[in-house]
């Protein structure tokens, strides 16, 4: 089932779910405090060394911040969406797979203040650069874990007992993208929330997307290009839609 307009969903917990939270035009305290920390680390030119385990090997290199910032954090609108979610979702039990800078890092922890949040980040120069972040934002219920995500998943996961949102922006490949999602798959319960980052950014991820959309125990997917939202309840009819989001046309 595709969709692109609210009239056209026909399922009562999309169309709430789009208009409460997808296409919501609500703004929050936070929004303002976490977009200022970005500006500042978009004029921020200093370069550090940042460990790249993408491809399964450690590879080093200096860049920017203000690169890192453009090109590693979640974007402002995808970021406002997730923060409204983890409100949606009353989730307290949070996971993230790459924190980059910790600017969605940030909106996940201002919407579930109470929240329990688990954060890992393999670039160890990243990871303090977050926490710096985190600290500037007054946060304080947001573990990062620097260390790469195959090591030290489980453990997070553990430490947690449950998952009711993961925010997956790890390695972006077919592979680890699967096997993150297994791994996650035994702490879920039936108001669980996955999203999934740039799930049509290569062949493999389009791969990844497709399969997990398809899995037996996800009930609901959304397509928002940029990212996808996978569901596991199972009063849930059996749905794949593609919703049209606004933020797609918008790259800050």
């Amino acid at each position: 089932m595709r969709s692109f307009h609210l009239h056209g969903i026909h399922s009562p917990f999309a169309f709430q779910l789009t208009n409460e939270v997808l296409r919501s035009n609500a703004s929050y305290y936070a929004y303002e405090e976490i977009e200022a920390i970005r500006s500042k680390l978009l004029l921020t030119r200093k370069k550090i060394k940042v460990e790249d385990f993408g491809a399964g090997k450690k590879r080093a290199n200096q860049r920017s911040i203000s690169r890192i910032c453009k090109n590693a954090s979640q974007r402002k609108a995808f970021a406002q969406l997730i923060h409204r979610l983890a409100l949606h979702c009353k989730a307290d039990h949070i996971l993230e797979l790459g924190t980059s800078l910790g600017i969605t890092t940030a909106y996940l922890a201002k919407a579930r203040p109470q929240a329990k949040i688990i954060s890992i980040e393999g670039a160890s120069e990243v990871s303090k650069i977050a926490e710096i972040n985190l600290k500037k934002l007054k946060i304080h219920n947001v573990k990062v874990v620097n260390d790469q995500i195959e090591h030290s998943l489980t453990d997070s996961l553990e430490e947690l007992g449950k998952v009711d949102l993961v925010y997956f922006d790890g390695n972006h490949h077919y592979q680890a993208t699967i096997a993150y999602f297994q791994s996650c798959l035994s702490f879920t319960h039936e108001k669980s929330v996955f999203v999934l980052d740039d799930i049509h950014w290569s062949a493999g991820m389009q791969r990844a997307w497709n399969e997990l959309k398809n899995h037996p125990k996800v009930q609901c997917s959304i397509d928002l290009y940029q990212i996808g939202l996978l569901f596991f309840d199972e009063s849930l009819t059996k749905q794949a839609l593609s919703i049209y989001h606004s933020a797609n046309l918008n790259r800050a």
